[in-house]
Formats: C-alpha cells, sequence, structure tokens
C-alpha cells in the first residue's frame, strides 16, 4: 500500500482547522475538519483524530470481523472527548468537526463518516463517491427542493446537519465493501471538494503521471481559484502503483 497526501492552510484562512491521520501500518486513515470560534475548529478536529490515533496499535490484534466494533467505538469516544471537552471550556462551547474514517484489513474497507468530508474509491478508471454529504443544503437536495446545480453556490452549504462532538450521540454513517487490488481511496475535506469538480478529479487521475503528481497538480488548481477554505486530501493506493 502506498500513501499521497496533501495538507494545506489556503490563501484566506490564517490557521488550519483540517487533522489528519495516515497509519498504513494498521490500515488506519482519517481526515477531519473543525468549525468553532477562536481555536476550537482545530481544537476539534485534534482531539478527534487523536481518539483514533491512540487506538490504533489494537487494530492489528483484532480479526476482520471486529473491525465494525472497534471503528464504531473509536468514534463514539471521539464524539465524547470533542463534546465533553466543548461543555467544560467555555472557550470551546459549540465547536465540532467532521470525521471520515477508514479502515483496511485483508480485502475489506470498513467506514465511519459524519460531516461534509468526503470518500471516494477510484476502480476500474471510474471515480465514485461513497459517503454523503451532511450539509443543510445537501439536504435540501435529497429533497428535492433545490438542483444540485444550485446546491453548488448556494450560500449556506458549509452549514453541516451533522457533526461529530455537537452532541452526546450523533448519528454516524457507518458502511463497508470488498477490496479489489487495485483501489484507490481518496479522502479528502470540504476544502478540496468544494473547488474541484469529480469530473476534473477523474480526468487528472486518468492522465499521465504519478499519485504525488496528481495530488499536486490537483492542489495547484485549488490555489489557483483562490482556496477560501484549508484543504485536506489523502490518497491510500492499494497496489502502491499507478496503473497503466
Amino acid at each position: 500500500m502506498k500513501t499521497v497526501s496533501i495538507y494545506e492552510t489556503g490563501c484566506v484562512r490564517k490557521k488550519n482547522e483540517d487533522s489528519y491521520l495516515v497509519l498504513p501500518d494498521y490500515g488506519l486513515f482519517a481526515v477531519a475538519d473543525g468549525m468553532g470560534g477562536h481555536k476550537a475548529g482545530e481544537v476539534a478536529s485534534y482531539l478527534a483524530i487523536q481518539e483514533l490515533k491512540k487506538r490504533a496499535s489494537s487494530l492489528n490484534s483484532i480479526s476482520i470481523d471486529e473491525i465494525q466494533e472497534w471503528i464504531t467505538s473509536a468514534i463514539e469516544n471521539a464524539n465524547k472527548e470533542v463534546f465533553e471537552a466543548s461543555c467544560n471550556d467555555i472557550g470551546m462551547e459549540g465547536m465540532g468537526t467532521t470525521l471520515t474514517t477508514l479502515v483496511l484489513k485483508d480485502n475489506k474497507a470498513v467506514i465511519g463518516h459524519i460531516g461534509d468530508s468526503r470518500i471516494y474509491i477510484w476502480r476500474d478508471c471510474q471515480l465514485a463517491l461513497l459517503s454523503e454529504d451532511h450539509s443543510m443544503v445537501n439536504e435540501l437536495v435529497r429533497m428535492g427542493q433545490i438542483s444540485e446545480e444550485k446546491a453548488k453556490d448556494h450560500p449556506h452549504r458549509n452549514i453541516l446537519s451533522r457533526a461529530l462532538g455537537v452532541e452526546k450521540q450523533p448519528e454516524i454513517d457507518y458502511f463497508q465493501l470488498e477490496v479489489q487490488a487495485d483501489d484507490v481511496f481518496l479522502l479528502c475535506t470540504d476544502g478540496f471538494s468544494n473547488l474541484v469538480e469529480d469530473e476534473e478529479i477523474t480526468r487528472e487521475f486518468l492522465s499521465e503521471g504519478s499519485w504525488e503528481e496528481h495530488l499536486t497538480r490537483l492542489k495547484d488548481l485549488i490555489i489557483k481559484r483562490g482556496a477560501p477554505d484549508n484543504f485536506t486530501a489523502v490518497c491510500c493506493i492499494l497496489n502502491g502503483e499507478k496503473n497503466a
């Protein structure tokens, strides 16, 4: 397995409220995008990622059938850490974070997701979005009240309908799938996915170059477009090489 990542503050923000985790030895990957005033956003995403990190070593000693239980417990505890910190420190009140977590073990991928960070799969030269954005605008799209085209420029598109740490028992999406030898998983925060279309990612991945070059060119494109938000992306390449 090979991993490639980018982690950028962007052109407007003074601090980076994203956090990410790349632990290929344990098959554990995650991205988180914090929200909240002052430094609360970066604290929320950091706490969530650290909760995953401190539990990572146990992944090597569990069976493939226990991964779902592991990821559920880890995310529930991450929520508890963020929620309690928010309640106990007035400066952290109301903070929360997105969290998209991927565990790869043998032939299985297990995913836990809340918020509007995303996870895609690149398979057979096609890009597919696996996660669902938990945003107010996406809820309107699902109910048929606005089109996907109008959603892209909606003034409230960044308002989350679900986030980690804002309530005691949030609703988390969990799902799993069988992996194939040449699969590539892309995890990213909305600072990345809001500035590049899925079709642009597809064209880039189909073009000549290494995975490092692909992410670098996408990073340069986002910066060229003004990069108003922090942006993070992690590529997990199962066979470690670019397909011909």
